[in-house]
């Protein structure tokens, strides 16, 4: 993708800023209309967070209608990983080729696809097919998304603007843990036969057709890209978008996207993204280290596994589910928070105190975990512990919430220059992917080891996040774009100059 999650206009941004100039804010009725778009564009991290979190209800029940291990059934749930990860790589190269609008057209048939074929599965091979198909659209989603929404922000409201992908995603992991709950419940369980003799986990998937055909249909209405437009050479339609986005700036910016296009033609000769460290520029193993560190805190293995989770230590099955469903209210809840918060305090700020904090209530959790006894060959939390252990897991969905969960999305939308954002975004969204799926594919064997280990692993890299965060990421909360890629490059190479871009 051209600049992906860039912004709309290479140096001139939406609201009539001028290169080198204070930005200004854009008239309410052009900012209505870019939150509008935005909220729009978002609703691919809905079905994100839906299609990802939906399994979360239905790991017991699927372990024993397929009468699987702790590690076949680790891989069943972070298969749909896998495809993140493809989807990702694709999402940039599909973009460029046939636009946003047809691209996010696509996703939402992969994700109707995978909700029909998990629901109607025959065998766990199968279930496993159609979960990377889903995953396939949930990459693509993650990409094409936040991406767009960058595209079309003005400077002053990026940061928000960019953290309605991750607000998206958690009201989507909420509706899929509260249809997870309300299938479970009506059905009397998640096993229990429920519509058309089809059991309740089966129904779990296949709610996920209504949010994907909502998607593919308000996809359609959304105006394509001005920076896709100019590239094909419809600069025409370019200009009536940017109109809508950018009034009165439409000269500016298209000989701005146009200088854009001939940097990123230059980039690909020089083969940008290729540096000293690993084989990689540094600020590329920035971007990379930024996602691998919101993954390995573990956060996903609250929104995959914590209704097996609390029936594992106690609770039964009914109270798991509301307990998951309390989580994902509180996960939205701090959603809005880091959306009042990054354009004010700054993502630097956040970072730190996010991961002080996780690294607080995971090493708490793992010391309440330390405590666990087997009643009855089962594992279960004696007095205060089972509850300490459920306050200490929201409280780290809390931390996560308000810091690493949106904001990790607003940096990789702002470190990389603009000659090879679009191929560092994918490398770094795929890297995400996959450390996503080493999490949730090692959590339960992890877990039947020991939870006292699992959890202060996770503890470990929320300190290691802290530190990263300390010495290699900067404050960007008010740069432009160029401005933040230079800090960011200062950082990322000791050996190269700054990068200019724009």
């Amino acid at each position: 993708m051209t600049n992906a999650a860039g912004d709309p206009a290479g140096g001139s941004e939406a609201g009539g800023v001028v290169d080198g100039g204070p930005p200004s804010a854009p008239p309410k009725h052009v900012t209505g209309r870019v939150i509008g778009l935005a909220a729009a564009g978002a609703v691919g991290g809905f079905l994100f967070g839906f299609d990802s979190s939906v399994i979360n209800g239905a790991v017991d029940a699927i372990q024993q209608e397929f009468a699987l291990s702790s590690v076949v059934t680790g891989f069943a749930v972070a298969s749909a990983l896998l495809g993140c990860a493809l989807g990702a790589e694709l999402a940039g190269r599909l973009a460029d080729r046939f636009g946003r609008i047809p691209v996010m057209v696509i996703g939402a048939i992969l994700f109707l696809i995978s909700s029909i074929g998990s629901g109607l599965a025959f065998s766990v091979v199968d279930l496993i097919v159609w979960r990377v198909i889903g995953g396939v659209g949930i990459g693509i989603a993650s990409v094409v998304a936040p991406a767009y929404i960058a595209e079309i922000s003005p400077r002053l409201m990026r940061g928000r603007l960019a953290s309605l992908q991750q607000l998206a995603i958690v009201f989507g992991i909420f509706a899929a843990l509260l249809s997870d709950a309300l299938f479970a419940n009506a059905a009397g369980g998640a096993a229990e036969p429920f519509w058309l003799g089809l059991e309740a986990w089966r129904w779990m998937f296949i709610a996920c057709v209504v949010p994907s055909v909502v998607y593919g249909v308000l996809a359609l209405t959304l105006p394509e890209s001005p920076r896709y437009l100019v590239k094909v050479g419809k600069e025409d339609q370019a200009r009536t978008v940017l109109a809508r986005i950018q009034p009165g700036e439409e000269d500016r910016a298209v000989r701005d996207i146009h200088a854009s296009m001939e940097q990123d033609e230059l980039g690909k000769k020089k083969g940008a993204l290729r540096g000293p460290v690993f084989g990689l520029q540094g600020i590329v193993w920035i971007g990379i280290l930024l996602s691998v560190f919101q993954q390995f805190v573990g956060i996903n293995v609250i929104f995959y596994y914590s209704t097996t989770l609390w029936q594992a230590v106690g609770f039964d099955e009914s109270d798991s589910f509301t307990i998951s469903v309390i989580t994902s209210i509180t996960n939205i809840a701090v959603t809005f928070i880091a959306i009042a918060l990054v354009d004010r305090v700054g993502r630097r700020p956040l970072l730190l105190i996010g991961s002080a904090g996780m690294a607080v209530s995971l090493g708490t959790m793992a010391f309440a975990f330390a405590n666990s006894v087997e009643v009855d060959g089962a594992v279960t939390l004696p007095g205060a512990w089972a509850p300490i252990a459920l306050v200490a897991a929201n409280l780290f969905v809390v931390f996560f919430g308000f810091s690493w969960g949106p904001l990790v999305w607003v940096l990789l939308g702002e470190i990389f220059p603009n000659r090879f954002r679009a191929r560092a975004l994918g490398l770094a969204a795929a890297a995400q992917w996959i450390a996503n799926f080493l999490i949730t594919v090692t959590f339960p064997w992890l877990a039947d080891l020991s939870l006292f280990f699992t959890y202060g692993m996770y503890a470990s890299f929320a300190v290691l996040s802290f530190l990263f965060v300390f010495w290699k990421v900067p404050e960007t909360n008010g740069m432009s774009l160029e401005e933040s890629e230079v800090v960011f490059a200062r950082k990322g190479s000791a050996k190269r100059p700054a990068v200019q871009s724009g």
